[in-house]
């Protein structure tokens, strides 16, 4: 008989709540700068659902372009809802809303005279503001939906959705902007992607290490006690001496990765070791998911 699944809580703490209502806010104050104060005036021509919001607006000038995103957004919603969870459908909400909000009634010019450095600053500033939004409980909707929902269940990267749909949305883009116009926001579009999985994960990225010395039993005791992480033991044999070889596998954040390579080294500097990223680590302890 399947377990009835208990409703996600949309609330944790007092505590959580205001973190995950300041990461929004920040992060819809910068969009929208990046936005009004260099987007717009540059011409160059916006990306995702905003992008599909602009051009439908060119074509029924007389619907509010707010409505027109807010319309978009509903069917996203409604997938987000059913796919991802109370929680995350609420911060969504509350960050499309801020989104609209702040395009609305903020501008901040600003002025730089190279449209690459516009554009690579843009993506800047955008990256930055998308990817604090998601280190919240919640996103800015359209695709930042659709790139969570992907994550949760295809482990693909948020930015590398972003960047996919983007490219897709831009051939309609195009229809409505000048080819210059495209190259610029193409760029924009790539480094905001690569800033916003920064902001995401960059900061807490874990390596999965692999160990292979006749010292491991030292090596793996000074991990457990220095390091304070853990060690699982795997059992190996040579491919060509045959021998039973013992393999520390371990994850450790960035940060740890120096002290573990320094500690190798002092203990046996002709140990084998590999080094390599992780996409997402699901753990109570080391894991470095978003909470969506």
């Amino acid at each position: 008989m399947e377990r009835s699944r208990k409703p996600q809580p949309i609330f944790f703490s007092s505590k959580q709540i205001i973190s995950d209502f300041l990461l929004i806010i920040s992060g819809c104050i910068l969009c929208a700068i990046a936005i009004n104060g260099i987007l717009i005036p540059q011409h160059f021509a916006t990306s995702g659902i905003t992008g599909i919001a602009l051009i439908l607006h060119k074509i029924f000038p007389q619907f509010n372009i707010g409505v027109i995103y807010f319309l978009c957004n509903v069917p996203l919603f409604a997938l987000a809802w059913m796919a991802v969870g109370r929680r995350f459908f609420f911060f969504s909400l509350v960050g499309m809303a801020a989104l609209s909000f702040s395009v609305a009634f903020i501008q901040i010019p600003v002025h730089l005279e190279d449209k690459i450095l516009n554009a690579l600053w843009a993506g800047l500033i955008s990256g930055t503001g998308v990817g604090l939004t998601l280190r919240s409980s919640g996103s800015q909707g359209g695709i930042d939906i659709l790139s969570v929902m992907l994550l949760k269940r295809f482990s693909i990267g948020i930015g590398n959705t972003i960047l996919a749909v983007n490219c897709l949305v831009l051939l309609l883009v195009a229809l409505a902007y000048s080819l210059e116009a495209l190259l610029y926001t193409l760029i924009v579009i790539y480094v905001s992607t690569k800033v916003a999985s920064i902001v995401i994960t960059g900061f807490s990225q874990r390596k999965a290490v692999m160990i292979i010395s006749p010292a491991w039993q030292q090596i793996s005791h000074e991990i457990l006690k220095d390091i304070r992480g853990g060690v699982t033991i795997i059992r190996g044999e040579g491919g060509y001496s045959g021998k039973e070889e013992k393999i520390l596998y371990t994850v450790v954040t960035i940060r740890e990765v120096g002290s573990l390579k320094r500690l190798v080294q002092r203990i046996d500097p002709d140990a084998f070791v590999v080094i390599s990223p992780t996409q997402e680590v699901m753990n109570y302890r080391i894991g470095n998911q978003p909470h969506w």
